[in-house]
């Protein structure tokens, strides 16, 4: 009998510390459903993808601070790289254009499609209408300045704010979000996104890696926005993540 009630009683502090573990894990979605890769090229396994991504852009192999560790910017370029060249999209949106080097990147790997790049305006900015957790805020000249001087004939600049911009460019075949990483911008532009994507359709998300939210409060704040997509039923599609990179890819179902 003794026996018993500790075996019960063991069982029951079990379930409850697992209960307690669970209402503090901010991210039970995400830990169920991000599936961690390798490098690029299980991606491409991944999506029986042959062609690998074109990368021309020297800013690459920089190593400006901690941020750049193991390579980042690479693996970064190459998951966006390897999605818009391998998914043939005829549309691809980016919110968040800052100097336009991954504006290019998508360009370059996307020829035949016409890619849309949002920025907030410089003065919107300053006045504080463009959330809390942004990592560059480019003055008017220097948004799109790189890509502009790649002279790619396949990019559209659109200035406007994400937080009241609606989407008017079509189906949206491959969207990447890096604008504003507060958690409600993220999820409010991911939302807008996905309305106007078909299945098939590709979800990208920057600065986007479960293992690091404990080490960069803007990584948190992105991963609890796409959390809330899940939460709120926008998601059920898996994401995938490539080690050392900071982009989150979703095929939407």
């Amino acid at each position: 009998m003794i026996k018993q009630l500790t075996i019960r009683s063991i069982n029951y502090i079990r379930n409850e510390l697992k209960k307690e573990l669970e209402r503090q894990d901010k991210f039970p979605h995400l830990r169920q459903y991000v599936i961690e890769l390798n490098d690029f090229k299980e991606l491409k396994k991944v999506f029986n993808w042959t062609c690998d991504p074109v990368l021309d852009d020297p800013t690459l192999y920089e190593f400006a601070s901690i941020v750049d560790a193991n390579e980042r910017r690479i693996r970064d370029a190459e998951c966006i790289g390897v999605v818009t060249r391998n998914s043939n999209p005829s549309v691809v949106l980016e919110i968040g254009t800052s100097a336009g080097h991954t504006t290019a990147l998508i360009a370059m790997n996307a020829p035949s499609a016409r890619v849309y790049t949002l920025n907030i305006p410089a003065d919107e900015i300053a006045a504080g209408e463009g959330g809390v957790l942004t990592t560059h805020a480019p003055l008017t000249e220097e948004i799109g300045s790189y890509y502009k001087g790649k002279e790619l004939t396949n990019i559209t600049q659109i200035l406007s704010n994400s937080a009241t911009w609606k989407p008017n460019v079509g189906t949206i075949n491959v969207a990447f979000v890096d604008g504003c990483h507060d958690s409600e911008f993220v999820y409010n532009d991911s939302c807008k996104i996905l309305k106007a994507m078909v299945p098939g359709s590709f979800i990208l998300w920057h600065d986007f890696n479960l293992n690091l939210t404990k080490n960069y409060r803007w990584i948190e704040s992105v991963c609890l926005g796409v959390e809330k997509l899940y939460r709120k039923g926008w998601l059920r599609s898996h994401i995938f993540h490539v080690r050392d990179s900071w982009v989150g890819v979703c095929q939407i179902d």
